[in-house]
């Protein structure tokens, strides 16, 4: 393994902050000038001033900065004509590997907006980045993140001449990782941070996804057949749902809380045996030596497109490489490469059970389950999380998070908020409400002291017209219909 760098050494003794001067400077607004802008330890590559468009993701003026911090963490940032004041950072999915800012549309309100590739180049869900490289390892853990935010507050406060009024981060799956690794190794860095769908104990999502893995593509030689088609993976969630959608009270499609819907495997129909053996490996708990490993999984998402076909069962478009899934490839890459180091490391020869004690070492720099919020508490920051119901990386493990903050302080709710969206998959899709401001709702909470009680959740349909709307509830509150009025329409549900 390649030796760790003074720097590096430097980082992970402490956080390295970047000085600014205690008085404000003067404003420099010539985007090209910050070429020539010098700050240790920081390259920068080109500022680029980029006109309005009319159209697409990006449309404010701005001026574009890119670089790179230290040995080979490269940003871009993306400086409003017009700024709010405010300072967002957007998170990366999976691996990352190219610039990721999946906040990056926040510029458009004025937002000063930050992103990285986390310190290495490659794709999403490719780890080979990582083998025998432990600076790469740790900067992708947790280092390139706070780097990046204090380069890009450095930057601004440079470009504008003043200091950010609030600093906010939103990210989901690796980027919510990344949000709680934020609020517990940094809670300096943000006054406020959106948590979607956290893979935050990424030990234990890889270890369940391995499983998974064992059950529906047992000969690792051969990944090509499907177990699951799609045909009867729809049956399957249209069978559970027939059972159980108006266990809530309303029949709508959705499931509010699948805990609720007890399923028996054995009762499905249109299954071999072999499947129904299958399911009930993906459904259950993943367990070790020591114990559970990673919750059982809730049912919902079976049938999606987006679910179950491309994080676990294969067979859709989003299979990659020699992976026939996200879930696969997620998996196995974490264990080859930043586990083990080893490119041979065959999944379907594993002892599951062994997986907390061989990532041991990993999980140091790359799990965010430390309960423990005290210090960003302490500075009044402010949290959000949020996790679909449908998701394959299972929302349990988010509320398991949850619950453990609040076993240690009963005083959560006063900086930590929790939602649940019924028949949201990953990150969003699926037939529930899946659309939220979180940006809006975050900053009136920090800024006004609004904390949300009641999120409005909205479903577009084709034409972008919104189709449903939901209330969605702090945890352990839930959605319930009041007898009256569309079930579509949030204003008919109330929070119990």
């Amino acid at each position: 393994m390649k030796m760790m760098s003074g720097r590096l050494a430097a980082i992970l003794g402490g956080t390295v902050s970047i000085i600014l001067s205690a008085q404000t400077p003067a404003p420099h607004r010539e985007c090209a000038g910050l070429t020539g802008l010098t700050l240790p330890d920081i390259t920068i590559g080109e500022a680029v001033a980029v006109p309005a468009e009319a159209s697409g993701e990006i449309r404010a003026p701005h001026c574009r900065v890119t670089g790179v911090i230290g040995t080979e963490i490269r940003f871009s940032l993306l400086l409003p004509d017009a700024w709010n004041g405010k300072f967002m950072m957007g998170g990366g999915g999976g691996f990352v590997g190219m610039i990721s800012n999946q906040a990056k549309t926040t510029v458009n309100d004025g937002y000063a907006t930050v992103g990285t590739d986390t310190g290495h180049p490659g794709e999403m869900f490719d780890a080979g980045w990582a083998l025998d490289h432990l600076e790469r390892q740790v900067n992708w853990g947790f280092v390139a993140v706070h780097r990046t935010a204090e380069t890009a507050k450095a930057i601004l406060r440079h470009y504008y001449g003043a200091t950010e009024k609030h600093s906010y981060f939103s990210g989901c799956s690796n980027g919510g990782r990344q949000g709680l690794m934020e609020a517990q190794r940094f809670p300096g860095d943000f006054d406020g941070i959106v948590v979607g769908a956290p893979a935050h104990d990424f030990v234990g999502l890889a270890a369940q996804f391995v499983r998974d893995a064992q059950a529906v593509f047992p000969n690792s030689r051969n990944l090509s057949a499907p177990m699951f088609t799609p045909e009867t993976l729809q049956s399957v969630e249209a069978q559970i749902v027939e059972k159980c959608d108006a266990v809530d009270g309303v029949t709508d499609g959705l499931l509010e809380d699948p805990r609720r819907c007890n399923v028996d495997v054995a009762g499905l129909a249109g299954l071999s045996n072999r499947q129904r053996a299958a399911l009930r490996k993906i459904y259950a708990e993943t367990s070790g030596k020591e114990g559970a490993i990673y919750p059982a999984r809730p049912v919902g998402g079976e049938g999606e497109v987006d679910g179950w076909p491309k994080w676990i069962t294969g067979g859709s478009r989003f299979a990659t490489g020699q992976s026939p899934s996200l879930g696969f490839a997620l998996a196995t890459h974490l264990f080859k490469f930043l586990v083990f180091n080893d490119p041979s490391w065959d999944y379907s020869r594993y002892d599951v059970t062994n997986a907390r004690k061989d990532a041991r070492l990993a999980a140091t720099f790359m799990n965010a389950s430390n309960p423990d919020l005290d210090t960003f508490k302490a500075k009044g920051g402010k949290l959000i999380v949020w996790h679909g119901w449908s998701d394959p990386l299972n929302p349990l493990a988010t509320i398991k998070y949850y619950e453990q903050v609040q076993e240690r302080d009963a005083g959560v709710r006063d900086y930590l908020r929790m939602f649940l969206m019924p028949g949201v998959l990953h990150c969003g899709g699926g037939p529930g409400p899946d659309t939220v401001d979180w940006p809006t709702t975050l900053a009136d909470w920090v800024e006004n002291g609004k904390a949300p009680d009641r999120v409005i959740a909205r479903k577009a349909a084709a034409s972008n017209a919104v189709s449903r709307t939901r209330p969605l509830c702090p945890y352990p509150q839930r959605a319930e219909y009041t007898r009256a009025g569309s079930t579509d329409d949030a204003a008919n549900f109330v929070c119990r």
